[in-house]
């Protein structure tokens, strides 16, 4: 039983009769409208009453509805109706899902829009019959359901405000993603998967910002996933396959959607329509991806076949065996736990054949999809012949840094900090953690709005990486310059991890920095670090890998950045056949890189010691394919920004390192000032005193 509720004249009959047509395609429908049990233009409550206790209590009994109508001319009561028993009962009308009806109802539909166009409607609807009554209905409406929460409660939400015309088969779309639907909507489920993927070939290869700017500069919400790291010419420095591949998106066009994921709740929006899924994030994610919805074809060398690309924050940790440490929202720089934006068409540049791709989507019952593929495609070619082209080799230049340097605060101070290490060495002491990653936060506020674009354009200037990323999500924008890989899974579900732990900023003297490089390389206490993290990803892995699969082969390996020399290793194991993949991705968050080891005792340790919540950093950034494929990065050396109210913009950043037994508190202190110096050194900042 799904109820469509919302005020007079939002859209709520033409969203029911619409939907009641295209459910009728493979199963019964019975429809029920409320105007039709209503007793007069005074009877909104007790209408509602009458319509709980005639129709849908007998009916979720297993028995045809028999109600009596109300005689809207004679102004009493009418027939005797019945409203028979079908697979799937849709009630319409003002008040279907309040109070007592919540408890018959499998889902809610909410149809809402502004006063003045509810009732435009309704009177150009009904004429002037309706004219009389509109204002004593419109106070009985707000009487009843300004105080229900039905709104707030309801699992899909229709802005009515520009007219539903196209909403009916985005609700539907919408109904297949709630778990107590799923068994009736089968059908439907089945068809959303029925997606064909096409990936075109252009022999050209635009500088990366340019053409993002071009293509997604004015995107409400956009990703860019980028090697920065290839079109600065620094490859050499790092596994070339891990920077071979850049990728463009947004959540435009009729696949295009939004996932926000905050206090076990995930709302998807899809243009007018947005839904409301309860239940963990990553129950969400499994039901939405790790199962190949589209296959490749032999001429595309990427992983990415379209899918979900985003941020999980650090968090998530609550559903992974930590403790919820999630802000309460009305804090100032509140973030959605978890945000992906769902891209049905996007641009992939491979850097190593020095050409792109684009991607798109098409499917039979989006039938509009195949002219607004073709259409992308033609956009595309038309940026790249208008945009200049990435050099072969050194970067694109120096890009403008923001026109005011943020006075950074720290969380925690020198004495603090030092402090938090001495209570994590004595948690390692006493035998409850082998290595405590203690992190901090360095926060910001500018009284004028920064350009968050020029901010990253600059930072990857800076500090070129293989897992460098901007994304923008209205208010929010992320940037990020990370060398480091979380987890990836290939289509064939080969996983592997490649944890850093082991930091040396980088000095302008060959000789200095070769040394620098040559003392990280030989560092027993790095060494240690970094081999604690291999074993507790070895266990992560090891939970959903065939056991013969699991390897190392390579441990602790010296990369070099722009601004610091890292301590690398690499695990991989073979996922066993029919895993949850989303499930695989649990059990490895968050990054043992940035929890310590063993993983469950030492987040514990953390959340006593820490002054606050971590957000997006320590989690993870990348995609989520329709191939099954996944490639996360994780969020260090990451920049996020947030529009305020007073015009302004707030700027958090993390930093952090690994506390072990024999830590040297003030080397730890200078660790996060290596760290943080990428960043701040590019916006002209220095590191709060």
């Amino acid at each position: 039983m799904i109820a469509v509720d919302g005020r007079s004249g939002a859209g709520k009959t033409t969203v029911a009769v619409e939907l009641a047509a295209m459910l009728r395609r493979h199963r019964t429908v019975s429809l029920f409208h409320l105007e039709d049990i209503y007793p007069g233009w005074d009877g909104l409550a007790g209408g509602v009453e009458r319509y709980i206790d005639q129709v849908l209590a007998p009916l979720s009994q297993g028995s045809p509805a028999t109600w009596t109508a109300w005689d809207w001319e004679a102004k009493n009561s009418g027939a005797t109706r019945t409203t028979e028993l079908a697979h799937v009962v849709l009630v319409e009308g003002v008040g279907s899902s309040l109070g007592r009806a919540g408890k018959f109802l499998d889902a809610v539909i909410w149809v809402d829009a502004p006063s003045h166009v509810r009732k435009q409607r309704a009177l150009a609807r009904d004429g002037e019959t309706y004219a009389p009554f509109w204002d004593s209905w419109a106070a009985q409406e707000e009487l009843l359901l300004s105080e229900s929460g039905s709104a707030a409660r309801a699992d899909v939400v229709v802005d009515g405000t520009h007219g539903v015309a196209r909403a009916p088969e985005f609700v539907l779309d919408a109904l297949t993603q709630l778990p107590a639907l799923e068994h009736v909507l089968s059908p439907e489920l089945a068809r959303r998967r029925g997606l064909d993927f096409s990936a075109v070939r252009i022999d050209a290869l635009p500088t990366g910002a340019d053409l993002f700017q071009a293509l997604y500069g004015s995107s409400t919400n956009a990703v860019w996933l980028d090697s920065s790291i290839a079109e600065s010419g620094g490859i050499s420095a790092a596994q070339p396959n891990r920077a071979r591949f850049s990728i463009m998106a947004d959540d435009s066009g009729c696949f295009g959607q939004l996932a926000r994921y905050h206090q076990g709740l995930t709302t998807v929006s899809c243009g007018q329509v947005t839904t409301r899924i309860r239940g963990t994030f990553f129950h969400w994610l499994d039901s939405v991806w790790g199962r190949k919805a589209v296959r490749a074809p032999q001429h595309y060398p990427g992983d990415f076949t379209l899918g979900w690309l985003g941020y999980l924050g650090y968090e998530l940790k609550a559903e992974t065996g930590g403790t919820d440490t999630t802000p309460r929202a009305g804090n100032a720089a509140d973030l959605p736990t978890a945000a992906l934006l769902f891209a049905g068409r996007a641009v992939v540049l491979d850097h190593e054949e020095k050409c792109l791709y684009v991607l798109t989507l098409t499917a039979a019952h989006h039938p509009a999809s195949t002219e607004e593929a073709a259409n992308y495609v033609a956009l595309v070619r038309h940026a790249v012949r208008t945009t200049a082209p990435s050099p072969q080799h050194g970067t694109a230049g120096v890009a403008p840094t923001p026109t005011t340097a943020p006075r950074f605060v720290a969380r925690d101070g020198e004495r603090r900090y030092k402090d938090m290490i001495a209570a994590a060495k004595a948690q390692i002491h006493d035998g409850n953690s082998y290595e405590v990653c203690l992190t901090t936060q360095l926060t910001a506020h500018t009284p004028e709005k920064v350009d968050a674009w020029a901010a990253y354009t600059a930072l990857r200037t800076r500090s070129p990486a293989p897992f460098a990323a901007f994304m923008r999500l209205d208010s929010i924008s992320v940037c990020s310059t990370s060398p480091e890989r979380f987890l990836r899974f290939d289509a064939a579900g080969l996983m592997r991890a490649e944890p850093i732990k082991g930091t040396r900023r980088r000095d302008l003297d060959p000789a200095v920095d070769a040394a620098l490089k040559a003392d990280l390389a030989t560092s027993l206490k790095d060494r240690a670090e970094n081999v604690m993290i291999v074993d507790l990803l070895r266990n992560d892995l090891s939970r959903f890998a065939l056991p013969h699969t699991l390897m190392v082969p390579r441990l602790c390996a010296i990369e070099s950045y722009a601004t610091v020399h890292q301590m690398v290793s690499t695990i991989e194991a073979q996922l066993i056949p029919g895993s949850s993949r989303a499930a695989a991705v649990a059990a490895a968050f968050p990054a043992g890189s940035m929890t310590g080891a063993p993983k469950i005792s030492t987040m514990a340790i953390l959340d006593s010691l820490e002054a606050g919540p971590r957000g997006i950093y320590s989690g993870a950034l990348g995609y989520f394919s329709l191939n099954a494929a996944m490639d996360l990065s994780v969020v260090i050396r990451t920049l996020v920004l947030t529009d305020t109210h007073d015009g302004g913009t707030h700027f958090t950043l993390g930093v952090g390192g690994a506390i072990t037994a024999d830590s040297d508190d003030e080397a730890e202190w200078q660790e996060i000032q290596a760290k943080a110096f990428g960043v701040l050194s590019t916006l002209g900042s220095e590191f709060p005193a």
